[in-house]
């Protein structure tokens, strides 16, 4: 592929990252939205994280199977209970890091 190419593709994909992000914040900034809209925006975040996580956390082998005691689920919820209870992100990925190393050594 030619530099040219390599710039349109790069600039392409700044084009399509950047338009969908604008568009609304172009269209709503001015407006007032209805607070149960700003609530249910609110819980995207966390939509998307559990989507993420979950299925991760839950299933394993090929082709996927629900698996709930693996180790890194039995280590999420002591890593859940400490992060709710401190609120530190930094202390969260020690804490849950160290407890999977533990595990890991304890169980493999």
């Amino acid at each position: 592929m030619s530099e040219t190419s390599y710039l349109l593709v790069v600039l392409s994909m700044g084009v399509v990252t950047y338009v969908p992000r604008w568009f609304p914040l172009f269209f709503l900034a001015q407006r007032r939205l209805p607070m149960w809209l700003i609530e249910w925006l609110d819980l995207i975040p966390a939509a998307i994280l559990s989507a993420l996580i979950f299925p991760d956390l839950f299933t394993a082998n090929d082709p996927r199977q629900l698996e709930l005691f693996q180790i890194k689920s039995l280590v999420a919820v002591p890593t859940l209970l400490f992060s709710l209870k401190t609120k530190s992100l930094g202390g969260t990925v020690v804490v849950g890091m160290s407890l999977y190393w533990v595990a890991g050594k304890l169980m493999g």
